[in-house]
């Protein structure tokens, strides 16, 4: 039996992906946007997401849905551990704090691994899919928009230990497919899957007004020096 279950999560999360993709945050950072301080704070959050979740999907792994899906390879803890050294110093544990909307999110995960663990499916579906689809567009813009070099910063988007992302993926959304569960738990997985697009919105809101505070800064700092251009100029054509 098949479920399909890659397939009815792609088209019944297909709304919640757009709704997460127009928030200002997010919105802001594929236009190459990209202010740093809001970006470190995000990994953060990320750090304690993937955490969680992984933590979650290591206790489930011989869970007989959790296990088909189980790819250790895709684990992003470690990358992030060297994203927030590079952002915050050796001693980033003592600076960084899970938000309102990523202790949220870390409740969800960790109360679904007790309660539901088929539900977990949801949750490894809509972040470890989204890393692979769109991984090295992100990375790109980030490097840019940070001015990053020799990928620093930015090793959340590094798969390491998959040489090929585009094959994996076939692979992973096949044992999705493949999955044995009933429509019942589809619809389940499918509703979870959702729920996780919004608890990621919660997280991508949390840090618009950070970046709209930097954006403005720049922009004041912008203004304030063309205008002491247009001063110097307009006293050297008095002279």
């Amino acid at each position: 039996m098949s479920s399909n279950l890659a397939t009815k999560l792609r088209e019944g999360t297909k709304k919640s992906h757009t709704m997460a993709e127009n928030t200002g945050f997010i919105a802001c950072f594929l236009k190459g946007t990209v202010e740093k301080n809001s970006y470190r704070k995000l990994v953060s959050n990320l750090y304690y997401v993937y955490t969680a979740m992984e933590e979650e999907m290591e206790k489930q792994k011989n869970h007989p849905i959790v296990s088909k899906i189980y790819f250790p390879e895709l684990n992003r803890k470690e990358a992030l551990e060297a994203d927030l050294y590079y952002y915050y110093g050796a001693n980033w544990r003592e600076q960084i704090a899970p938000s309102s909307a990523a202790q949220a999110y870390v409740a969800r995960i960790r109360e679904v691994s007790n309660t539901a663990p088929e539900l977990l499916v949801a949750h490894s579906y809509t972040r470890y899919l989204g890393d692979l689809s769109g991984g090295q567009i992100l990375k790109g813009i980030a490097q840019r928009g940070m001015n990053l070099t020799d990928g620093s910063g930015t090793n959340f988007y590094e798969f390491k230990t998959i040489s090929d992302e585009k094959a994996f993926k076939t692979v992973y959304r096949q044992a999705m497919n493949d999955l044995e569960v009933d429509d019942a738990t589809a619809e389940r997985i499918v509703d979870e899957a959702n729920d996780a697009f919004g608890l990621n919105m919660k997280m991508f809101k949390e840090l618009e007004g950070s970046l709209i505070k930097a954006i403005g800064i720049l922009l004041f700092n912008s203004l304030t020096q063309r205008r002491g251009r247009g001063s110097t100029e307009l006293a050297t054509a008095e002279q």
